[in-house]
């Protein structure tokens, strides 16, 4: 895809790409999420991406592990953390957004078409007074728009297909694409959820490979195939040479015909109707009721011609 930069764009670009993060994985096995801090090696400011708040479906216990972790890396290497930022709804584990927030103080953020799903959900929730007008979060993202981590220069990409919602943030010379492209080995993400479309996927990710093929691409899961040990980082070069959808895959038809029939295998996401309730409200888990306990909400038959897991 040929882009045409004004001089100042240009000069953008170039110190986009130029701009560096320091960049720390943090896996969580469980779920096989990736999360991320992006630190900004000149001035120490951080930014925290897909954080997980530990669920046990089995006991309906939750823990904010993987949370504190992420806080007391923060703390250790003497960062500041000013950003914490989901690339979408998630389906497959809470989001520790609102407990960052209430334990920092510092702004939750997210793609402006979370309020398409929030939309969408409440419906399949019965919840007619949630308020779905992305109120819950400090800030929503529009596709192009641009904000800093310390002297990051730090942009969004809209990024739908696997949800209505999906965004990805391209922060100095990496891009996190969580639920888009996985690592080569892996190909793409699945798009069968309510709102999700194999067609806007394949656009998402042409978008994604159109930036310089030197751009680190991070991931938000790896189900480490074969059994090797997780991966997260790759380059927009190696995406388009080995991705195993990618590079296979020729045209928008091609690619609609190999995703749509892979999806048609796959079981929904043992957590999707625990998390869709929590992380469409910011990362909130639900009000105590009158006897001080916290209640998820769980519809039957939501989900009707899903393959059986």
């Amino acid at each position: 895809m040929d882009q045409t930069y004004t001089p100042r764009e240009a000069d953008a670009a170039a110190k986009a790409t130029t701009a560096r993060p320091d960049v720390t994985v943090f896996f969580d096995q469980r779920t096989f999420s990736a999360q991320y801090v992006v630190a900004d090696p000149a001035t120490g400011k951080c930014a925290i991406i897909d954080p997980v708040l530990d669920f046990d479906e089995k006991s309906g216990s939750t823990s904010t592990e993987n949370a504190d972790r992420l806080l007391a890396f923060v703390a250790d290497k003497g960062l500041e953390l000013e950003w914490i930022l989901d690339t979408h709804p998630h389906a497959d584990h809470f989001s520790a957004a609102g407990y960052l927030k209430e334990k920092t103080g510092r702004p939750i953020a997210i793609g402006e078409k979370v309020v398409e799903v929030q939309k969408l959900w409440k419906t399949i929730y019965n919840w007619p007074d949630f308020k779905a007008d992305g109120s819950q979060w400090d800030r929503l993202f529009a596709d192009g728009d641009t904000f800093t981590i310390g002297s990051l220069p730090a942009r969004v990409m809209f990024s739908p297909g696997h949800t209505l919602a999906s965004i990805t943030y391209v922060i100095g010379d990496a891009a996190f694409v969580h639920d888009t492209l996985f690592m080569p080995d892996s190909g793409t993400a699945r798009c069968d959820f309510p709102g999700g479309s194999a067609k806007r996927l394949w656009k998402s990710i042409q978008d994604i490979l159109s930036l310089p093929d030197e751009t680190r691409i991070f991931v938000g899961h790896d189900y480490q195939p074969g059994g090797r040990e997780p991966r997260f980082e790759s380059t927009v070069a190696e995406q388009k040479a080995t991705n195993s959808h990618m590079s296979k895959c020729e045209t928008e038809a091609d690619f609609v015909a190999v995703r749509e029939a892979r999806d048609r295998t796959l079981p929904m996401p043992k957590l999707i109707l625990h998390a869709l309730q929590v992380n469409m409200n910011a990362g909130q888990l639900p009000a105590p009721e009158t006897n001080g306990k916290r209640y998820l909400k769980f519809p039957l038959n939501a989900l009707e011609g899903a393959s059986w897991g």
